[in-house]
């Protein structure tokens, strides 16, 4: 069992996969600073200078103690985030598409190149040798 497993851990596929799930990861938190630190700011000046992270429906306002700590904190709905997560998937999405689009493009190139010409079949070269039996 122990040898099955270290086979299938050694497979070419699962050490792809093992790659590609760190490199997404990384590509992950890449794509999080674009949209929180590039486009959302771009997006808030045009919006009226909103910050879209701090958008919220507060539910329930923090109370206060008299010391000034906060006894029971606010309780609010952050749609902002929400907007933000959305806005990531997108550029995500258009990315992932258009490196689908790129590989099927190089794939279809690799593919319309001519196929060399078929040798001759089983059927020639058993008559082949069947003729030069009979000329023995």
């Amino acid at each position: 069992m122990l040898k099955e497993f270290k086979d299938f851990i050694m497979t070419g596929n699962v050490i792809d996969l093992a790659v590609a799930v760190i490199l997404a990861g990384a590509v992950g938190l890449v794509v999080s600073g674009f949209v929180s630190d590039i486009m959302m700011p771009i997006i808030g000046h045009f919006a009226g200078g909103v910050d879209f992270a701090d958008m919220k429906v507060v539910l329930d306002e923090a109370v206060i103690g008299p010391e000034g700590v906060v006894v029971e904190p606010e309780n609010a709905i952050m749609y902002g985030k929400w907007v933000n997560a959305i806005i990531n998937l997108i550029i995500v999405g258009f990315v992932l598409f258009m490196i689908v689009k790129s590989y099927a493009k190089v794939r279809a190139k690799k593919e319309e190149a001519p196929a060399p010409p078929p040798g001759p079949s089983e059927i020639d070269l058993l008559k082949e040798i069947r003729d030069e039996l009979k000329r023995k």
